[in-house]
């Protein structure tokens, strides 16, 4: 079983699982390449001289993984509540975790099925997204969401922040108090 499964693995989705990965948390991101960031130019990210969206994506991938993550590309189909945790069906397996990250960036179709709470877009172009409180919690206990589908602007480094921001708040949760990830300058 997974600490956490992130479905989802574009800016809000490897933001949140650097974090965790980086916290020792298990972690498992399950992305169907479909993202919108792909297809962007991005030269309004603090830091980032301009890039290409597919290789912002790539490199999140990248530090994901160098501190331990798995990523699957594949779409999942359903998630269940179960006695401990949750199932993540996708087309090809199926998974278990103890907590969800939604990181869905304009579809709330897999949050619908899974009965989740949503509401009325305020983005142009984003028609729904997933009912969330400030630290990204939806109404389902252990099911959070972030990114555009969880109401935030359609930025790039807004959603990576947003990605950042629930991970911290889920180890805050799970710590029972604030987590913070600060790495120092080696001497």
């Amino acid at each position: 079983m997974y600490d956490i499964i992130i479905i989802g693995g574009g800016p809000a989705g490897c933001s949140a699982g650097l974090i965790l990965v980086k916290a020792g948390k298990n972690i498992l991101i399950i992305d169907d390449d479909k993202g919108m960031t792909k297809r962007a130019w991005i030269d309004n990210y603090y830091g980032v001289m301009g890039i290409l969206g597919s290789d912002l994506v790539e490199t999140g991938k990248k530090q994901v993984i160098k501190y331990g993550g798995k990523i699957l590309s594949d779409t999942v189909l359903n998630i269940e509540k179960q006695d401990m945790g949750f199932k993540v069906f996708t087309d090809t397996d199926t998974f278990a975790a103890e907590q969800i990250i939604l990181a869905t960036g304009m579809s709330v179709e897999l949050a619908e099925k899974a009965g989740i709470k949503i509401k009325d877009g305020t983005e142009p172009r984003i028609n729904k997204i997933i009912d969330v409180d400030f630290t990204g919690k939806t109404h389902v206990k252990g099911i959070w969401a972030t990114g555009v589908v969880a109401g935030v602007s359609a930025h790039t480094i807004m959603i990576a922040g947003d990605g950042a921001k629930v991970a911290i708040n889920i180890l805050s949760e799970i710590n029972g108090q604030r987590y913070v990830d600060h790495d120092i300058i080696k001497a």
